[in-house]
This record gives C-alpha cells, structure tokens and sequence, in this order.
C-alpha cells in the first residue's frame, strides 16, 4: 500500500467532520429534532415548565350522594346498626391505605399495605450477590500494524493484517465467605493476511480454574452476611412501622364510634330539653291567658326555649360531623341512604392497672419500641462493615488452566491438533496491600461507634417517655372514673332538683326561672356524665394503644406473625396481589352488638311530665349502676403476651 500525503490529509478531515457531526446530532443542534432531544443542548433551565391541567388524565370519582346537612328536612335514612366489633372489621378490610383519625375526619398516614412487601424485595437483591452469574462474550479484531517493505528499488509502506476471533463461556460464584471462584472455556482463532511461518489460522483453546479468596479486607462470613442482615432488619423496621400506623387506625375508629355514641346521646338530651322547655312555655303561657302570672314567666321561657333550640341545631350538626368522621376512618362513603346507628355498650366498670405489667407490656409490644431496638441491631451490623474496611487486602489467588492449540500448516494447509491437557499452566499467589495510616477506616469505626451511642440514648428515651405517657393515662382513666361516678350522683340530684322546683312552682311558691335552671342543670349533667365515660373509654383504647396489645386484646393479629406464610408463592395462582395479605385478620368480640342504641346504655327517660293531669309530674326511676355488656377480652394468639385487659373488677 502506498498513500500519499493529500490522501491522508483528506481522510483526516473526513473522521473530523463526521466526528463533530455526530456530537451535534447527540447535542439535540439540529432545528428538527423534538423539544425534548433540544433539551440536552441548554446549559440553564430558566423557566418553570408547568404543564396544563387539562392534559392529565382524569382519575374516577367515588360515587358519594350529596351530604346531609341540618337545612335538610324530611330525610329519611334507614337506620345500619354498627357495633364496635364489625367497625374494627370494616376499617381493617378497607385499609390499602393507613388512615389516622383526626377528630373531624381521617387523614393518611402514608402507611400503606405494600410498604413491608416493598422492603421484603431488598433481601433479594441483597441475597443475588451470591447467585452464580453466567458470561458469554463473542468478539472480532482487526490489527493492521504499518511498516517499511522492500521492494525492487526501494521501499513502501505496508502492514500485517491480523484477524482474531474471541470466543469466551464461563459461570462465577461468590461464596458466603467472599472468595469469588470460576470456570470459563475461552477460544482464540487467529488468522493472518499473508505468508506466516506458524499455523495459519490457529486456535488456541483453554479450559480455565480460578478463585480468589479475601483473607481480610471483604473476607469473613459477618461482612458478607451484613447486607442480607441489614435488608431483614429494613423489612422488619418497615412491618412495624405498618404495625404501628394499623394499631393507631384501629384506635381512631375506637374512639370515632364512641364521639358518635357521645354525639348522639347529647343531641337526645338537648331535644329532651327542648321539649320539655316548649311545653313549659305552653304551660306559663296559658297560666298568662288564665290571669295566673304575668308576662315575665312567658318571656324567660321563650328565652330559654330559643337558646335550646339553637343546642339543638349545634348537637345534630355534631352527630352529622361525627357519624362523617366515623365513615371516612371506616373507609366507606361520606353518606348514603343509611343512618349508622352504634349498638354497643361502653364499658362502666373500674379498671384496676399492673404497673410493672403495663411497663413491660410496652416494652415488648410497643412498634415504636420495637424500632428503635431493630436500629441498634442495624448499628452493630454496619459497624461489622466499618471494621472490615480498617483490615488491610489480603487476597489469596489461585488459577489452573488446560491449554490446546490447532491449526493448519503453511504450504500444505494440513490440520495439526493438540490434546487439549497435554500442556497445562497454574498460578498461586497472595496479594497484599493497605493504605497507609487506614484514616478512612478508623474515622469510620469511631463515627459507628457513635451512632449506637446515639441510638440507645434514643431507646432509653423511648422507654422513658413511654412510662410517662403510661402514667398520664393511667392518671387520667382513674379521674375521669370517678368524674363519671360523681357525674352519675350530680344526676340524680339533678332530676330531684327538676321535680322539687316544679312542684314549688306549680304550687306558686316560687319563680319560673328556677325551674328552668333546673332544667339546664339536669342536661348538663347528663351531657357530664356521658362525656366522662366515653373520655374514659377512649383512655382504655389509649391504654392499650400505649403497651401495643390494642390488636390482641380486640382478638386481631397479623398473619405474618402466626403462620410465616404471607408471600408471592403463598397466593401463586391467584390473580390477588399478596401485600394484601398483610391486614390484621380476626373476629373481634370485645365489644358485640347490645341490639340497642349505644346510648341507651345511659337509662334515658324524659324526667319530668308538665302535660299530666290530675297530679304531679313524673320523675323518672332512680338510675342505678350501668350495665356493662361487654364480653371478657378473648385470650391471646399463640406466642403473643397477655392481653392488657384480662378482667375488669369493681371495687
């Protein structure tokens, strides 16, 4: 070959040229090329590119009727009688999405039943590192390496094309200690443009063991085990921390039921009142048409039957808002043609706490607890890490290979082989090397070292702000216990106080007004008396929500945590996606349906009759101690501590 200077100078500038053509195309230069190809050549992005609302895809609406609201009149809603037990179960059932109760509504947590499965698939990925890996590679090269030849007068320039096919097939393991070993089968075929004194073509192929084992640094079984650990311990973390949000929605729908309950019983009382204050105000009028009184009775009733009726539009707006808030954490629509109607009994008796159960109890159950223990355990694992990278690299290697050679001969093209283990080549060897100082890994060990201080200060804290949380409720049960009694006695001389101030009235012995009085006092005292002891209940939920048994003692437990068996080949077949496995699944029994409103739990009768004839009013029967329907707490799932309420017990 002989190439001339201008040649070469135009092929240099052709590599060029297309060379820089290529870039542009790359850079998006080009005017034809789409918005989003252009958007590579920019150096700043000085806009906001919002996009148009309308080019979103639209998501489907629930199909919910229209709420109903206090203006509305004449709506008929059949009545759904809900006890506590299926409330728990229709929220459970309905919890894709962990919901947390808010007080007028539920909002999400950002827990959802996908969270522990997402975690789950990093102890694959973790595990894959010792998955036997296949390689194949195909490849081709071609040499042409220039020089001076000689010919007749002179010289040229000329080269030794070379053709070489690679042909290479092997599997690699990493083993639970780190060392890497392999087997691989490579195949070189080498074929030359011109006269060659070897074989020509030739192959050379070669059957090749190797392994390398790390004696230090990335070497030993906790090193390499860490990950797969740390991966465990992120699954575990993100279970409870789902454990933790469900634990907190079973609460929320707990104390949603009882506000509905307390809502509905003081909207009872207030229309009680009403009543009772317009036929008083029927009575002190027609006393005033019969000469009896003057007009002042007539006024201080009318005024008193106003201010209820306005208590009365304020309670039903409150058994709207809390039977909505009870719909929304349930996970079902804001209205429909039902009327939810609670049917259970909240319990009355006196609960008598174990201290150091109730300590231990949290300690052991509680979520959050729980994660602050599976942190430190996740501490210790990487400082396992931080340790390794100290060690200096100390390999031991090793590689045995069984070489063969075939080809054709020069001139005669005849075939010559070799056996493919007549000439084998070995190497053992050792590597070592070791930054010197090792900086980087003790700062890493001392940093470590520091976090697990850190993070069992953040357990202490836990636990001490636990038992402080356990003693606030536990303070407040007992005094809103025996609010509720002093309540339930402020009652009754309530109702007393009605009667007597009628009577006195009737017999014109004193003023209108302080009947009415009487009458305000009688509901609030109900109001008090109710409030207290829905409080009270709330706090037994709290209670249990605070030792982390509030899923056990309402005869719930996670499946995971009985069988083990919740994963994509538990369900293989099925067209279920498996996370929805990870609900709490049990048949509550707590707290069962009384087959009566939940309110009626408070002995609610109409104290005083004003219409009577022939007679005094009537009072109602004296209120004796309420009832408790609720059914002793269903023992604990296998492997699961005590439940916290075994007995109530009435001093």
């Amino acid at each position: 070959m002989i190439f001339s200077a201008a040649t070469t100078l135009r092929t240099s500038w052709a590599v060029l040229f297309f060379g820089l053509a290529a870039l542009c195309v790359q850079a998006g230069c080009s005017a034809p090329f789409p918005q989003v190809v252009q958007a590579g050549w920019q150096h700043e992005q000085q806009s906001i590119p919002v996009r148009d609302m309308a080019t979103l895809a639209p998501a489907p609406l629930p199909n919910v009727p229209a709420p109903v609201t206090v203006s509305d009149k004449d709506v008929k809603r059949e009545p759904w009688e809900l006890s506590l037990n299926d409330a728990v179960r229709i929220t459970l059932e309905n919890a894709k999405a962990i919901r947390v109760f808010t007080g007028l509504g539920a909002s999400n947590s950002g827990r959802s039943i996908y969270d522990a499965a997402i975690a789950t698939t990093a102890i694959d990925q973790a595990q894959a590192k010792f998955d036997p890996a296949f390689t194949a590679s195909q490849s081709h090269l071609r040499t042409e390496n220039p020089g001076l030849e000689p010919l007749t007068g002179g010289f040229a320039v000329g080269a030794t094309g070379v053709d070489v096919d690679r042909t290479s097939v092997g599997i690699n393991k990493v083993n639970a200690l780190g060392g890497r070993s392999g087997v691989s089968l490579v195949n070189d075929r080498t074929a030359y443009n011109r006269q060659f004194s070897g074989l020509n073509p030739e192959e050379r192929k070669a059957i090749e063991l190797n392994f390398t084992q790390p004696l230090l640094l990335g070497g030993g079984f906790q090193f390499n085990q860490s990950a797969i650990v740390l991966a465990r311990i992120d699954t575990d973390r993100s279970f409870f921390q789902f454990k933790d949000a469900t634990q907190e929605l079973v609460r929320g729908t707990i104390e949603a039921y009882w506000n509905l309950v307390l809502t509905r019983l003081e909207l009872w009382a207030r229309e009680i009142q009403f009543k009772q204050a317009n036929e008083a105000y029927d009575l002190a009028d027609a006393r005033k048409q019969a000469g009896i009184n003057n007009g002042g009775e007539v006024a201080q009733s009318k005024l008193t039957l106003e201010q209820l009726r306005a208590g009365v539009i304020s309670a039903k707006a409150n058994v709207l808002g809390s039977e909505g808030a009870l719909r929304n954490i349930l996970g079902i629509p804001a209205t429909d043609s039902r009327q939810v109607v609670p049917v259970s009994a909240p319990a009355s008796l006196r609960y008598n706490p174990e201290w150091e159960k109730i300590l231990r109890l949290a300690e052991q159950r509680r979520p959050d607890i729980i994660e602050l223990k599976l942190i430190l355990e996740a501490d210790r694992q990487q400082k396992i890490q931080a340790e390794n990278v100290t060690l200096p690299q100390l390999d031991a290697t090793a590689l045995y290979r069984w070489n063969g050679l075939s080809g054709r001969l020069p001139g005669t093209g005849a075939r010559m082989n070799s056996d493919h283990s007549q000439f084998n080549d070995w190497t053992v060897g050792v590597n070592f090397s070791v930054p010197l100082g090792l900086r980087q890994g003790r700062a890493q060990v001392r940093q470590q070292d520091l976090i697990i201080l850190r993070d069992r200060a953040n357990l202490e804290q836990g636990l001490h702000a636990t038992s402080h949380q356990l003693a606030i409720t536990l303070r407040e049960l007992a005094s809103n216990y025996e609010q509720f009694l002093a309540f339930r006695e402020t009652r009754k001389a309530a109702e007393i106080n009605l009667l007597l101030q009628f009577e006195v009235w009737r017999a014109e012995r004193g003023i209108f007004l302080n009947v009415l009085q009487a009458l305000n006092a009688w509901g609030d005292a109900i109001n008090s008396e109710a409030r207290t002891l829905i409080n009270y209940n709330v706090l037994l939920t709290n209670l249990e929500r605070q030792t982390g048994t509030i899923l056990e003692t309402h005869g719930l437990v996670f499946i995971e945590e009985r069988f083990q068996a919740a994963g994509p080949l538990c369900l293989a077949g099925h067209d279920q996606e498996y996370p929805r496995q990870l609900t709490a699944k049990g048949e509550p029994s707590v707290f069962p349906s009384t087959g009566k409103p939940g309110e009626n739990a408070f002995d609610l009768k109409i104290p005083v009759d004003l219409n009577k004839k022939g007679g005094g009013p009537t009072m109602m029967k004296p209120l004796g101690p309420l009832k408790n329907e609720n059914k002793e707490p269903p023992p604990p799932a296998p492997a699961v501590a005590e439940p916290l309420f075994a007995e109530d017990k009435v001093k």
